[in-house]
C-alpha cells in the first residue's frame, strides 16, 4: 500500500486561506532531496553562481544538521508564482504544516509594502534571473579563467551586503566631473562691477572648477564599482551587477524576518485549526510540529541567549490580533518591516512574559543579564539588522588618479571595525579597483585608524 500524497490536503488549504482572506501569488510546491534542500539553504537559490565560500558553508551546515540543530522543512522564494522546496522525506503532517506555513509566507510577501517594492524592481521570476546569471559567470569561467573570475567574486561577495536600498536598483550613472567655468555676468553683476572703486571679475581667467565625484557620499559600493571601476572589463562589471541584484531581492526577506516568520507561523496555526477535513491524528502531529517551531529555546534548554524569529513573531502577531482585530494586523503587514514592528508593538508586558533580556559575554566566559529594560531589549534585537548588517561606508572621494577614499561612518554605526577584516575586504577590493585605496575608520577603542592599500596594478 502507498504511502499518502505530501500534496493530498495542498488545494484544499489553498481554498481555506482563500476563504481566511489570505490574498497570494499561485505557489508552485515541489518535492527534494535533503542534500538539494541543504544546498538551497547554502547557496540562498537553487542555481547560483560557483564560488568557494558556499562550499565552506556547506560543510558547516552538514556539521549542524548532523548535530541535530538545522533541520530544514522547506524553503520559500517570493514571486510570481512563489516557489516552495519541501523535503520529500518530511511526513504527511510535516508536509501539511509547511504547505499551511508557505501560504502565509505567500500573502505576507504579495502585500508587504516593502515586499512589493523590491520585488517591482528586481522583478518576480527570482529563480529563473539567477539561473541566467549563473549561466553568465560559467561562460565568464570558461573565457577568463577561475582565478581571474574568482578573484572579482571575492571582493564582490565581500561587498555583498554594502547597497543602498533606499536607491532604485537601476541607477543612472552620475553627471561625468567636467570643467566648470564662472558664467558670464549678468545685468546686476554688470551694475555692480561699474561702482566707482568696485573690482572687475575676469571671467575669461577664471580658474576651471571641477566636479567632485561621488558629489555626495554613496554608500552602494557595488553599484560605484561596477560603474566607476577604472580598469574593470565588462564582464568584471557584470559580476558586481549581479551580486548587487541579487542583495536587492533577499533584502526584504532580511528586513522583515521576525513578521514574515511570525505571519506564516501564525496563519499555518489557524489554517491547521480551522482545517476540519484533517484527519484527527495528523492534526495532532503537525500542531506538535507547529510547537516546535515557535518555541523560545531549543531542546531542554530553558533559557534562550538568542531571539527565535518564529517565536517573539508569532508572539506579537496573536497579541496585535487579539487587542487590535484582523484588520489592524493586515495593516501592520502592509506598512511595516521589523524596525517598526518591534518598535510599534513590542512592549515591556510582552517582553516580561517571553522573558526577553539584554545579556553580556565576559572574557573570563561568564554570561551574565544586564538589562530588561524594553529599550534596550527592543535595540538589541534590532542592531544586527540595521544597513543589512554591515558597517556604514561610503565612497567619499575618486580622485583624477583613480585612486578611491572610502569613509566608515562609525558614528550612525555606533561601532568601529575589526582592522584585521577591514584589510582582508580591502585586499579583496584592490584586486578589482587595482588602483590606491584607504579606508579611514576607528577601532573598537574609538581611535581613527586608516587602512590603506597600494593596488594591483
Amino acid at each position: 500500500m502507498s504511502s499518502p500524497s505530501p500534496h493530498l490536503y495542498e488545494a484544499r488549504l489553498e481554498a481555506l486561506a482563500s476563504e481566511l482572506g489570505l490574498d497570494f501569488y499561485p505557489v508552485d510546491f515541489e518535492l527534494v532531496p535533503n542534500s538539494f534542500m541543504t544546498e538551497i539553504a547554502v547557496y540562498g537559490l537553487p542555481v547560483r553562481m560557483r564560488h568557494w565560500s558556499f562550499g565552506v558553508r556547506y560543510i558547516h551546515q552538514l556539521v549542524r544538521q548532523q548535530m541535530g540543530n538545522s533541520r530544514i522543512f522547506e524553503v520559500m522564494f517570493p514571486g510570481d508564482p512563489c516557489r516552495a522546496y519541501m523535503v520529500d522525506s518530511n511526513s504527511l503532517a510535516e508536509n501539511t504544516l509547511v504547505t499551511a506555513h508557505v501560504l502565509g509566507h505567500a500573502d505576507f510577501a504579495k502585500n508587504n509594502r516593502l515586499f512589493a517594492q523590491f520585488m517591482s524592481m528586481a522583478g518576480g521570476k527570482i529563480l529563473e534571473q539567477s539561473a541566467a546569471r549563473a549561466h553568465r559567470m560559467e561562460l565568464a569561467l570558461s573565457r577568463h579563467g577561475q582565478e581571474k573570475v574568482e578573484a572579482v567574486l571575492d571582493a564582490a561577495l565581500a561587498l555583498e551586503p554594502h547597497v543602498d536600498v533606499n536607491a532604485p536598483l537601476y541607477r543612472t550613472p552620475y553627471p561625468l566631473p567636467s570643467e566648470k567655468k564662472y558664467a558670464a555676468p549678468g545685468p546686476f553683476q554688470q551694475r555692480f562691477q561699474n561702482l566707482p572703486g568696485a573690482i572687475a571679475e575676469s571671467v575669461t581667467e577664471a580658474r576651471p572648477l571641477r566636479a567632485q565625484l561621488p558629489p555626495q557620499p554613496e554608500y552602494d559600493l557595488l553599484w560605484f564599482i561596477a560603474q566607476y571601476g577604472p580598469d574593470l572589463d565588462d564582464w568584471e562589471r557584470d559580476i558586481f551587477l549581479a551580486v548587487r541584484e541579487e542583495a536587492f531581492y533577499f533584502y526584504p526577506v532580511f528586513a522583515c524576518q521576525i513578521m514574515n516568520e511570525g505571519w506564516a507561523s501564525y496563519w499555518h496555526a489557524r489554517l491547521l485549526r480551522e482545517a476540519s477535513f484533517l484527519p484527527t491524528d495528523l492534526y495532532v502531529s503537525a500542531i506538535k510540529s507547529h510547537s516546535d517551531v515557535v518555541r523560545p529555546f531549543a531542546a531542554e534548554r530553558q533559557l534562550a541567549l538568542s531571539v527565535n524569529p518564529y517565536h517573539l513573531g508569532f508572539s506579537l502577531w496573536e497579541r496585535i490580533i487579539e487587542r487590535h482585530g484582523i484588520a489592524m494586523a493586515r495593516q501592520v503587514c502592509k506598512e511595516e518591516d521589523d524596525f517598526g514592528f518591534i518598535r510599534n508593538y513590542l512592549d515591556q508586558e510582552l517582553a516580561d512574559q517571553l522573558d526577553l533580556f539584554v545579556y553580556e559575554s565576559r572574557k573570563d566566559g561568564e554570561t551574565r543579564i544586564v538589562n530588561r529594560d524594553i529599550y534596550a531589549i527592543r535595540e538589541a534585537i534590532l542592531a544586527p539588522r540595521y544597513n543589512y548588517g554591515a558597517p556604514c561606508i561610503a565612497v567619499s572621494q575618486l580622485n583624477d588618479d583613480g585612486s578611491l577614499v572610502l569613509t566608515h561612518d562609525h558614528q550612525r554605526d555606533g561601532r568601529g571595525l575589526m582592522l584585521n577584516q577591514a584589510e582582508l575586504v580591502m585586499e579583496y577590493l584592490a584586486r578589482v579597483w587595482r588602483r590606491p585605496l584607504t579606508l579611514h575608520t576607528v577601532d573598537f577603542r574609538g581611535l581613527a585608524r586608516t587602512v590603506s592599500h597600494k593596488g594591483t596594478r
